[in-house]
């Protein structure tokens, strides 16, 4: 955990600069992260409804700490968009951090109506949603996978406007 380290080294006054600055360039990461999200969406969210699959900051565990959604929901809310939740096991605390979403009781409760589906986390459960049922059930059939979950693909070929993180843009 490299804030864990960081904080350590200051703790005994030792300078940690490649540390310090590896922190740095994963908050800017973060919060270019929400940026993607919005030109996903044209360029505004505002009035939009986002549903985010996954809070925690890794799979299988509650644990909040330096988790991405802590920069990106609070930035997709600030540019106007309501956000509808889920995460198998990080609510509880998820709700203690992250103020003004909704939280839905299953993915599938969280992308009804969504007008852009947001994975953060890569929760196992979400590799095995079915892309026919969240096409069904969004409002506009639109997924920025930043975890890169999904088969970008298949995911084209069945009517969504996609966009992996680290992958390259489909030609026009």
């Amino acid at each position: 955990d490299t804030l864990a380290l960081i904080k350590t080294a200051q703790d005994f006054g030792v300078p940690f600069r490649i540390l310090e600055a590896v922190a740095a360039v994963n908050d800017q990461r973060k919060r270019g992260m929400a940026r993607r999200i919005i030109q996903a969406c044209g360029g505004s969210i505002h009035g939009k409804t986002i549903a985010v699959l996954g809070l925690t900051f890794k799979p299988n565990t509650d644990d909040m700490r330096d988790a991405p959604s802590l920069d990106i929901v609070p930035a997709l809310l600030q540019a106007g968009a309501k956000i509808v939740a889920f995460d198998p096991e990080g609510m509880s605390e998820a709700g203690k951090l992250l103020q003004g979403i909704t939280f839905a009781k299953t993915a599938y409760e969280a992308i009804a109506g969504a007008d852009v589906m947001v994975v953060i986390t890569e929760w196992h459960e979400f590799r095995g949603l079915d892309p026919r049922r969240l096409k069904e059930a969004m409002r506009t059939p639109r997924v920025v996978d930043l975890r890169n979950i999904f088969n970008p693909e298949e995911m084209r070929s069945l009517g969504f406007s996609y966009e992996g993180i680290g992958r390259p843009r489909p030609k026009a």
